[in-house]
């Protein structure tokens, strides 16, 4: 039986928007492997699999399961050690755990702020009543005063891509020449931003887009197989 990917969609199964199930799904790509994927709303999560998991993704292998998107590359780094490597090494394994902190203190941490009301809008009811309970709470206010005067925080937002920017000027990948599991982290998070919004935040021009058009091309354009949201 081919590997399950459990991810999260809202109203269009067809359109899977978490970061984190992004990573694991070039992970598999990556290493070559056949998989299908079960999409899953917020309110549907804590049935999967008679309540393994409280977090997407879940990553069922035979009888192995697998939750979190390092720890499914970890274990398909060494469940397939034949298939192309997603660290380069035990050192790409520890800087990839770098790269995922930095991505999650710096994007992650920006993007609600541009995009949570499009994240909102795009779940079907019943979720959408879940996220907005648990995101007002973890955030102390209204979704809609989150986004309010998105567009005069995007220079900020853009000036601290610049560790990634200079990297990505030099080398057509994190991993260099090729990508690693480095990229896929990065990736995710522009992913679910292109998934569920039309709002404009990487110019063009921006090396880090260059990047990002790249990754989108990888695994004969899987990136691609979700088109982008309408613009705003």
């Amino acid at each position: 039986m081919a590997i399950q990917l459990y991810e999260l969609v809202g109203r269009d199964a067809g359109r899977p928007f978490s970061p984190h199930c992004w990573k694991a799904r070039l992970a598999l790509k990556h290493k070559g492997l056949d998989f299908v994927t079960v999409p899953v709303p917020f309110t549907a999560i804590p049935e999967i699999e008679g309540g393994a998991s409280k977090i997407v993704p879940l990553l069922k292998d035979a009888e192995t399961l697998v939750a979190d998107s390092f720890a499914i590359a970890e274990y398909l780094e060494a469940a397939y050690p034949d298939a192309p490597s997603l660290f380069g090494g035990e050192g790409g394994r520890r800087l990839a755990r770098f790269v995922e902190a930095w991505s999650m203190a710096t994007i992650h941490a920006a993007l609600p702020g541009f995009v949570i009301m499009d994240i909102h809008d795009c779940l079907a009811e019943p979720d959408q009543a879940y996220f907005r309970q648990s995101r007002e709470a973890r955030m102390g206010r209204p979704l809609e005063t989150v986004v309010e005067g998105r567009e005069a925080r995007v220079a900020h937002f853009l000036a601290s891509l610049a560790p990634l920017r200079k990297m990505v000027e030099g080398q057509p990948f994190l991993g260099g020449e090729t990508p690693l599991f480095a990229d896929y982290i990065v990736f995710g998070a522009f992913q679910w931003l292109r998934v569920v919004s039309g709002f404009p935040l990487l110019p063009a021009e921006d090396p880090v887009a260059h990047w990002f058009e790249r990754c989108l091309d990888l695994y004969e354009g899987h990136g691609r197989s979700v088109p982008a949201a309408a613009a705003a």
